[in-house]
């Protein structure tokens, strides 16, 4: 094992990523299995570094003073002896010999011009997006140099006045379009996926009490929709025999859904689509075809309604299907977990990599777990969940019907059905936009994830449905055109909010988003502070928010369990609004406090 040397805390100097660039850096902590050193640049910034990148600062000034005084001197001597009359049997061979060193000199003074041109540049950057200035580190070579070619640089000027306007444009175009090597740079420095060092959601308990809090919590709100009065003040719900929770049919249902919905993951239909890169630089394919999916489905149900099949069967059996969901999903995230413990390093996700059991078994310990092409965690994200929470939906506004002997269903039954249908339409019909989420960039698969998509998702989403079968409420057509027009707006806020921010990563030069101004950052990336992210920093979850109480306004008032989706929306939330701020400020570090200044807001405007 090689001998670490920095010391924590030993101010150095370290290399910026993608450049021959070395600032000022304190080296904060040092990892014994991938030898990366972490160090923290002035503005914030952690990076991983290796130990040839990085150099003690004895090392640098001397060297700069000495070259930069010296050549000057030499340069001269050279000329006064080449230029020597007292030396006339040499003349031949000491012109060819004095050309040669005038072309030389002139080729190193255009490097030397360019690299102070260059320098400079960089430096005014940096200046501007509160990365470490070299100026600022008594770096005289710059100094030197320019001094030395000032009528170069003025002249210079003097051309950039005239090609003003295009050289701004080309700026622009260079900052924009060097994001992704940037980005590439530092996360090829990131390679092996280091320990995970701070644990989310309460730790090893916490986690450890989610894992039976969940599943509990699932089973108290089906139980309490079931019951005559569902109050809160009437708890604990009878609780049923163990023997009507599980039936091997039901169980053998969910099995059936899951892998029909994977048969039309696997159809080659749609377009194929890389991902962003990975600790590695790779990048992952995915093929898009969610909607088609979601077609396919909506055609088999219908096909089963023609043959008189009688979908009210998850009403009468909704309890046993959503603990045969848990079941699948324990037993799904037990084997995840099995098969990434001999997974490389690298695949590895960030977040679940404590080396705690249960910590790493909830948040996921693999980020991209694949069998083949076929991506796991992609394919649940939207797929079995999210249309089975549609089919769902319509089982309710069956039942309701046959319940009470109806021929159309209630108005708040179809408002309900309606907004969600639209909402589950959306998120399928711009699948792509996924890509780029933290569950797919940053978080690893395990109980969180596989628990939330195939039991939260399509149960407890459907808890409002669920609800208005066994209380039915009247809506007037005033109030369902209220709460429609509610609807409406929390969806273009949604939509809009995620559109401009998923357009902005895959093209940041759309010339449809030239009138977004943006912060830049020291990895290359820019943050938005125009359009709706300058509004409030997470817009799309205000969007959420609004659509969340439009669909349960359809519920009444007359109890609060139609409710819990919109508290346990806000609280969720709030929770990945803290999360995100977290992950932003140490990645961003000063610009995102300059953005926090300009956008001080963060979900609600003027109140949080």
């Amino acid at each position: 094992m090689p001998a670490r040397r920095f010391a924590d805390g030993e101010v150095v100097m370290g290399r910026w990523p993608g450049s021959v660039l070395y600032y000022e850096v304190q080296v904060t902590g040092y990892n014994d299995v991938t030898h990366l050193y972490t160090v923290k640049y002035k503005d914030g910034t952690e990076l991983e570094l290796k130990e040839s990148d990085i150099r003690s600062q004895s090392s640098f000034k001397p060297r700069k003073s000495q070259s930069s005084s010296s050549s000057p001197s030499r340069r001269n001597t050279s000329r006064s002896r080449s230029r020597s009359p007292g030396r006339p049997g040499r003349g031949r061979r000491r012109s060819s010999s004095q050309s040669r060193e005038r072309k030389e000199d002139k080729k190193k003074t255009l490097q030397e011009t360019d690299l102070v041109l260059l320098k400079m540049n960089e430096n005014n950057t940096r200046r501007y997006n509160g990365e470490p200035d070299s100026t600022e580190r008594n770096d005289t070579s710059s100094k030197i140099l320019e001094q030395k070619f000032k009528p170069d640089l003025d002249i210079q000027r003097v051309l950039d006045q005239y090609s003003l306007h295009s050289r701004r444009e080309e700026k622009k175009k260079e900052e924009i379009y060097s994001e992704k090597k940037i980005f590439e740079t530092v996360t090829t420095a990131e390679k092996a996926s280091p320990k995970t060092k701070e644990l989310e959601f309460g730790g090893r308990i916490g986690t450890f009490m989610l894992i039976l809090f969940l599943p509990a919590m699932v089973m108290y709100l089906l139980l309490m929709c079931k019951q005559d009065d569902p109050s809160l003040l009437n708890f604990p719900p009878p609780l049923p025999a163990w023997e009507s929770l599980w039936e091997t049919k039901v169980f053998g249902i969910i099995l059936l859904w899951f892998f029909l919905q994977a048969l039309f993951y696997l159809l080659p239909i749609g377009k194929v689509v890389e991902g962003l890169p990975l600790s590695n630089g790779r990048k992952l394919q995915y093929r898009i075809n969610g909607f088609y999916a979601f077609v396919l489905t909506a055609a088999s149900v219908g096909a089963l309604l023609y043959f008189q099949l009688e979908l009210t069967y998850l009403y009468d059996h909704f309890l046993q299907f959503a603990v045969s969901a848990a079941a699948f999903s324990m037993g799904l995230s037990i084997f995840l977990y099995l098969r990434s413990l001999r997974t490389p390093e690298e695949e590895l996700a960030p977040g679940g990599n404590s080396g705690y059991l249960v910590y790493d078994f909830f948040t996921g310990h693999e980020l991209n777990p694949r069998i083949g092409s076929f991506d796991l965690k992609y394919f649940c994200e939207l797929r079995p969940g999210l249309i089975g929470w549609i089919v769902i939906n319509l089982a309710m506004l069956l039942a309701e019907m046959k319940l009470h002997n109806q021929s159309t269903p209630s108005l708040a039954m179809v408002l309900v059905n309606s907004f969600q249908l639209l909402y589950v339409v959306d998120a399928l019909w711009n699948e792509e936009a996924v890509l780029t989420t933290m569950d797919i960039t940053h978080d690893g698969f395990g109980f969180m994830l596989a628990f939330g998509d195939l039991v939260w998702v399509p149960f407890v989403y459907s808890l409002q449905a669920f609800y208005l079968v066994s209380h039915p409420t009247a809506v007037s057509w005033p109030a369902a055109s209220a709460i429609t027009i509610l609807n409406c707006i929390g969806y273009y806020i949604f939509r809009s909010a995620n559109s401009q921010k998923n357009k902005f990563r895959r093209n940041p030069a759309d010339p449809k988003l030239a009138y977004l101004k943006v912060i830049p950052t020291a990895t290359g990336k820019g943050l938005l502070v125009t359009g709706w992210w300058g509004f409030v920093r997470h817009p799309n979850y205000l969007g959420d928010i609004i659509m969340a109480l439009a669909w349960s306004l359809p519920c009444g008032f007359n109890h609060i369990l139609p409710y819990f989706y919109v508290i346990y929306f806000i609280c969720l939330l709030i929770h990945r609004e803290a999360r995100d701020e977290h992950h932003c400020k140490k990645k961003y570090g000063l610009a995102w406090e300059r953005y926090c200044q300009r956008v001080p807001y963060r979900i609600f405007p003027y109140i949080y």
